[in-house]
């Protein structure tokens, strides 16, 4: 037993030595790191991963390899290799997998893992509109339908992302994500979604301050300035109209209204409709705070929605979860590391740390 411990042991070190993994120092606080994927809604946003230098598919990929293979698993090695590369350099990695040992990187990881760190894991390794859609499409099946994931999804990204998951869906399901969102969403709600994913603003469009004011105009006088609401013209507005123009839009309803339009929609509006609409402005005006708000109620309370945690830190962290963790912090006057400390353990736990920056 002493010699299999021994050949154990010498099997692991042999391991940390074929994998070469320099692990790069995240961005430190006050420094800006290298921009490598921009949105409409952050198009300076800071990540906390970017693609390593001197990239080797061949090398991580029998990196992972030798870290899944044989007695044990080496979780570190695992976490070191995936949370220090881009996901287009985890696409190449797989690539080779399949082609170099005829295996699936995913099926592998399943397999040798478990719990939510295996979650975060496979969510790494997924091309990110794939697993965005797998979230989506989880939303909507079975009893009942979680909108709040769809509200966080589709209402947070621009319409080129929008529009590659709309193209995802269909390959994956072989259904159009528009009827499947018809059949689980009702009313001025699946509307607004359906808007959404079928048509969209043309982001390269400039933004256009006489267009603002008429739009500024149309949305208080179906609103504010009228008995009731007419919530097909605030859909329309706001699924139409690209992220610079909306915050032009914004800026004018004050002046139009003497309200901020985020009174506006708090007294007009109700339900998950509210809530959508509420989402397209937050992140229009500041992405950050309003995943940072996302997190801190995945965190907080009783219990830990997982899922949400997971899917923000996974899909942010190459756009801006270096402003998303500032923002938690300003809000929350305590870090999201240590928020992420207090509510995670184990391999699952230094996963996220590693992703958002945490030592």
């Amino acid at each position: 037993m002493q010699a299999a411990a021994a050949e154990s042991s010498q099997t692991v070190d042999r391991r940390r030595r074929s994998l070469g993994v320099s692990r790069e120092k995240p961005p430190q606080p006050g420094q800006r790191a290298p921009t490598f994927q921009s949105t409409a809604m952050s198009p300076r946003g800071v990540p906390t991963v970017v693609p390593a230098a001197n990239f080797s598919a061949a090398d991580d990929g029998a990196a992972l390899r030798a870290a899944m293979k044989g007695f044990g698993t080496d979780e570190q090695a695992i976490i070191d290799i995936l949370t220090t590369r881009s996901n287009a350099q985890r696409q190449e990695m797989a690539r080779y997998f399949t082609t170099e040992y005829g295996r699936d990187l995913i099926d592998d990881l399943k397999s040798e893992l478990g719990g939510h760190f295996e979650d975060v894991v496979v969510a790494l390794v997924r091309p990110p509109a794939d697993y965005l859609c797998k979230q989506l499409h989880k939303a909507m099946e079975g009893m009942g339908t979680n909108e709040h994931t769809l509200i966080e999804i589709l209402c947070s990204r621009s319409n080129s992302e929008v529009q590659d998951l709309v193209t995802a869906y269909e390959r994956l399901y072989d259904r159009p994500l528009a009827e499947h969102m018809c059949s689980e969403t009702s009313g001025d709600f699946r509307r607004l979604l359906t808007l959404i994913v079928t048509t969209g603003a043309d982001a390269k469009k400039p933004a256009n301050k006489e267009a603002a004011v008429q739009l500024a105009t149309e949305l208080h006088n179906a609103g504010e300035g009228k008995l009731g609401t007419d919530e097909e013209v605030f859909n329309r507005i706001l699924a139409h109209e690209s992220f610079d123009q909306l915050r032009l839009i914004f800026e004018e309803y004050k002046n139009v209204s003497g309200r901020t339009i985020q009174q506006a929609i708090r007294d007009e509006l109700g339900g998950e409709l509210k809530e959508a609409i509420s989402t397209i402005v937050e992140c229009v005006q500041n992405p950050a705070a309003f995943f940072a708000e996302r997190l801190h109620k995945a965190i907080a309370g009783a219990g830990t929605d997982d899922e949400t945690l997971i899917r923000i830190i996974v899909s942010r962290s190459e756009i801006d979860l270096g402003d998303i963790k500032r923002e938690y912090e300003r809000l929350y006057e305590k870090t999201l590391e240590s928020a992420v400390k207090n509510e995670c353990s184990g391999d699952y736990k230094r996963t996220l740390l590693a992703l958002i920056g945490g030592p």
